[in-house]
């Protein structure tokens, strides 16, 4: 374990060794700058220890997710890279490469979520599900980081987050919102229609953050839910300690088929 363990710490050295000889060559004014073709040598060389590293690793462990456990566990500033150079070197493991490295190193979730769409090792959304799985606390960041990568599956990251993560759903409506804010409505008409129970802790999030849109918001929840008589009223009653309007609040409430006694027990009338 010692010896393996070394020959990263030579790659990682001889990295450091090789920068900060650059660097003050940099800072000379008699410096010479080294050609390019030394820096990608350097690179290449580094790759190549980590990718050695790695695979002893991989042998003596019998598994690259323990493997990539025991990396993370001695060299956490590591995590990216070698999460980067598994992928490549078993890219059929990258359920067990994601799992295990995001449960080793949560604080790098949102680096490593990114890396593996990059690298397209599978779809957005399996990766997003996989990622929660991995660290259910870090929710946020896996969305973000889903929907900064692929916009264009905004739609299905909700759907598959809030089914992964229900009890999260309030947070991460909340989080792609606030960085897709003319996004509102397709937001939460996806984590909605995959999860109809969470209507009243999505308005009261989004409420909070977006108070100038609470005509928007109710009346979207208010839609969405329709069918859930229940969950209407619970909706309505959040929009009321809100501040909203009980004139709008009624309005919303006889578009979604209540009865005035429902209205009046929704507002505790």
């Amino acid at each position: 374990m010692l010896r393996t363990l070394t020959l990263l710490s030579a790659a990682i050295l001889a990295t450091h060794v090789s920068h900060t000889a650059m660097a003050q060559e940099v800072s000379s004014n008699d410096a010479v700058q080294p050609p390019a073709s030394a820096n990608v040598e350097s690179a290449d060389q580094s790759n190549h220890f980590q990718t050695a590293f790695l695979r002893r690793q991989v042998n003596q462990t019998m598994s690259v997710g323990r493997a990539i456990s025991s990396i993370a566990g001695h060299y956490p500033q590591e995590i990216v890279s070698i999460v980067d150079i598994a992928l490549d070197t078993y890219p059929d493991k990258y359920r067990e490469i994601i799992f295990a490295a995001i449960s080793a190193q949560p604080a790098s979730t949102e680096e490593i979520v990114q890396l593996a769409i990059e690298k397209e090792v599978s779809s957005c959304p399996n990766i997003v599900q996989l990622a929660i799985k991995a660290e259910p606390t870090y929710v946020d960041f896996v969305v973000q980081a889903a929907a900064v990568s692929t916009p264009e599956e905004l739609d299905e990251i909700v759907r598959v987050a809030v089914l992964t993560q229900p009890d999260a759903a309030d947070s991460i409506v909340q989080t792609l919102s606030q960085e897709h804010p003319n996004k509102i409505v397709d937001i939460m008409t996806s984590a909605l229609n995959a999860v109809p129970f969470v209507g009243e802790y999505v308005v009261d999030a989004l409420l909070a953050v977006f108070p100038n849109e609470a005509e928007t918001v109710v009346e979207t929840a208010v839609r969405e839910s329709a069918q859930q008589r229940e969950q209407v009223m619970r909706i309505l009653n959040t929009a009321q300690h809100a501040g909203v309007s009980q004139d709008k609040l009624k309005e919303y409430a006889m578009s979604a088929g209540l009865s005035e006694d429902d209205f009046n027990s929704a507002l505790g009338n």
